[in-house]
């Protein structure tokens, strides 16, 4: 069983909130780029098994190569995947795997969606009160630090939907 969504991330610089010396003016720089990509996210909250595709549009063309490339890295087994009810995840032009089964999720209930928090913690530590001069040194830092997170930190994340 798999939760999945996907979420945008850019180099528009987002900033989190901080303590300054009283009477002391901060400066701090930003980023004002538009370019971004988005990051198609399966977790198995039970083991923490991520897989996730980088893609440049959320549609059904993506949604398509992220199920087939699924299918292929778990060789095939029953996949129960659940989503939100998007557009591009109910298009007549979805081409579902016969190893996967997709169930959605009720509609504006982003809560009960643990990808939804991998997202939140993702762009807490790579996203806030950071510069990335472009998007693939972002895409680059994300894909190391999606790697390097263990099984325990993503069980850790979804352990409150276990």
């Amino acid at each position: 069983m798999f939760f999945f969504d996907e979420s945008r991330f850019g180099t528009h610089s987002k900033l989190g909130h901080g303590w300054f010396k009283k009477g002391i003016r901060t400066q701090v720089k930003v980023k004002t780029g538009r370019e971004n990509f988005y990051l198609y996210s399966a977790i198995n909250p039970k083991n923490g098994k991520e897989i996730s595709l980088f893609a440049p549009y959320v549609n059904t063309d993506c949604m398509n190569i992220f199920l087939e490339q699924m299918s292929k890295n778990l060789e095939s087994r029953e996949i129960f995947l659940i989503m939100d009810c998007a557009s591009w995840h109910r298009s007549k032009g979805l081409k579902i795997p016969e190893s996967i089964t997709i169930i959605y999720l009720p509609p504006y209930s982003p809560e009960l969606n643990p990808v939804e928090r991998f997202w939140q913690y993702l762009k807490d530590n790579i996203i806030k009160n950071k510069i990335y001069d472009s998007i693939q040194l972002l895409e680059k830092t994300l894909c190391v630090f999606i790697v390097c997170l263990t099984q325990d930190l993503l069980k850790c994340i979804k352990q409150d939907l276990i």
